[in-house]
């Protein structure tokens, strides 16, 4: 049973799909003083009738990118403080109770929690995994997402860090790894090619094995044995596709052009 009390503040997800994993994140998020607001893409599973058995309010919408459509579940809370999760992350019960005790006598207009990732039953604590700073508890009216994929809050005023960790129980297996990959790279290479930056045959390459090595070898990615090498290849793979993809728009233009 949570114990820590109303919490001064909205919560809001994105979703599509996520029938599998929504259930454990809404119920880290009794808490809140306000109905959690979630912004359904127009999902084919159970997502929205599991969010409605937790009293949500849920708007279904298109899919506008993940700036927009965070934006858009923010426009949506009542409260100026908004907890923004994602549905595969949980909310542990002590970092509920800081969020809490921070929103009585708030000294920033955002915040940043550490993000804990586990994979394959363990807690991942290298490479890119931690500490992973994520902007999350936000002050709405001082500020606002930016960038259709990768998004980050930019707020207008000071921004802290709170200790407490939100966890992020991210992939269900290398298959899911792979698919994310493949859609995000596809994803990131259209918004390149519409902000006019471009690419040439040693783009992909000269990015794609500078992601391991950053990964891999200088933050320690190793470390996380079997599971750091595979994450560390598909980093550098979604470092190469994307510029592979947009090298490819940018020869279907050209070829479409001609």
């Amino acid at each position: 049973m949570r114990n820590w009390g109303g919490i001064r503040a909205s919560a809001c997800i994105i979703a599509y799909n996520e029938e599998r994993r929504i259930k454990r994140c809404l119920g880290s998020l009794t808490g809140f003083e306000e109905t959690v607001v979630v912004i359904d893409s127009k999902t084919d599973d159970g997502t929205e009738s599991i969010a409605r058995g937790f009293g949500c309010r849920v708007y279904r919408e298109d899919w506008k990118g993940f700036g927009p459509q965070k934006q858009s579940a923010v426009d949506k809370c009542s409260n100026d403080w908004v907890l923004i999760v994602d549905a595969d992350e949980v909310l542990p019960e002590d970092t509920a109770v800081e969020i809490s005790k921070i929103l009585e006598h708030p000294v920033a207009d955002a915040y940043a929690f550490p993000r804990k990732n586990f994979f394959h039953g363990k807690w991942l604590r290298r490479g890119d995994w931690w500490p992973d700073w994520q902007t999350r508890l936000v002050n709405r009216k001082k500020g606002g997402f930016t960038a259709v994929i990768h998004e980050k809050w930019r707020t207008r005023g000071v921004e802290g860090k709170i200790g407490a960790p939100i966890e992020h129980f991210c992939f269900e297996g290398y298959a899911d790894m792979i698919e994310t990959m493949d859609r995000y790279s596809s994803i990131i290479a259209d918004d390149m090619f519409a902000r006019g930056i471009r690419a040439n045959a040693m783009t992909p390459a000269f990015h794609g094995i500078w992601m391991f090595v950053r990964i891999y070898a200088l933050k320690l990615g190793f470390m996380d044995g079997f599971d750091g090498l595979v994450y560390s290849l598909l980093k550098a793979g979604g470092s190469f596709f994307k510029y592979a993809k947009l090298l490819e728009l940018q020869r279907n233009r050209k070829a479409g052009a001609g």
